[in-house]
Order: structure tokens, then sequence, then C-alpha cells
């Protein structure tokens, strides 16, 4: 299958990291109906992540947004954590890439790293996007490594599913031309 072929390219080129023993990585893929502009202007909100990440319910950022950039990031209950402080480590408007680290707060996720990037594809025969996440981080003690992929990949799986919900919404709103009937 070609998508998949162009999947395990991107994958290789910015996603494979080197881990170690007492680390976990995963990466994940979720094709979008929106087209990558769109897609793109949400995931580059690195100040207002709540835009599509439902487990988000507040964000500070102090300063401009670049590269190095820090915001603190209020966490809805239900999750075991209340506030994660996130530093901006890659920012590419051109290649769609944003990169960024966990650098603090009331959680279990040490040395959390994560690339997503977004790659242009035609979905049902119009403009799609293929987003690709990946993250490493340590394995807490007293969790396994299953578990603790396990965990972050059904965070970033929610919020995979929530940027394409409100994306393909805006694609929809954004759409002009005329409806045949």
């Amino acid at each position: 299958c070609r998508s998949s072929d162009m999947e395990s390219e991107h994958i290789k080129k910015h996603h494979e990291r080197e881990v170690r023993e007492s680390q976990c990585s995963s990466s994940l893929v979720k094709h979008i109906r929106a087209p990558v502009h769109r897609v793109w202007s949400l995931v580059r909100s690195f100040d207002k992540p709540q835009k599509y990440k439902p487990f988000v319910s507040g964000c500070n950022v102090q300063g401009d947004l670049e590269i190095g950039s820090v915001r603190e990031v209020n966490v809805r209950s239900g999750l075991p954590a209340t506030t994660s402080t996130e530093r901006l480590e890659l920012l590419d408007d051109e290649e769609h890439i944003l990169g960024m680290k966990i650098v603090g707060g009331d959680h279990r996720l040490r040395n959390y790293s994560s690339i997503i990037t977004l790659h242009p594809e035609i979905v049902d025969g119009r403009p799609g996007t293929t987003v690709i996440e990946s993250f490493v981080v340590d394995i807490p003690e007293g969790n396994t490594r299953d578990e603790t992929c396990y965990f972050v990949e059904a965070l970033i799986k929610c919020n995979l599913k929530s940027l394409a919900d409100v994306s393909e919404r805006l694609a929809v709103e954004d759409r002009t031309e005329p409806i045949d009937y």
C-alpha cells in the first residue's frame, strides 16, 4: 500500500529517535479529511492547545511564540495531573513540524518529548492531511513499558481524534463551492 510506504518514510525521516532502556516510544498516525493549512493552524497554536486537546483547560505562554517558549498548561480533572510545563523545541512552518518537551508539572511523564508532523494527502478526492505524532518518555517506577506506552498512546489518540474532528468541521465551514443537486 503506497500510503503506508509514505508513512514509513515520514516516520524514518522525522520520528526515529534514540530510546534508552528505561524509556518507551511510539508513533501514531491519523488521516484527517482537511487540508494541511487548516490542521497546521491548530497544531502550531502552541499557546492554545485547548483548541483541540480535550484534556487541556487553559494555557499561559510568556513572551513571543518561538523555539524555547514555555507554556504552563492546566489539565482538566480526570487525569493524574493538574499542570504541565512544556517547552517548544521545534517549529517549522514550511515542513509542518512541531516538537515539544515536558520540563515540569505534577505528573509522572518524565523526560517526555514529542514530535508532530503533517503531510498532505488526498482523502476521498479532497485535500487531506496525514498527521504523525511520536513520543519518547521515561517509564515511571512501578509501571511497565507496555502500561506506559498504552497510557500515552491513549492520550495522543484522544488528541488526534479531537484534532481531526475540529479540523474537519472547520474545513467544511471553509468550503464555498456550490453543492450539485
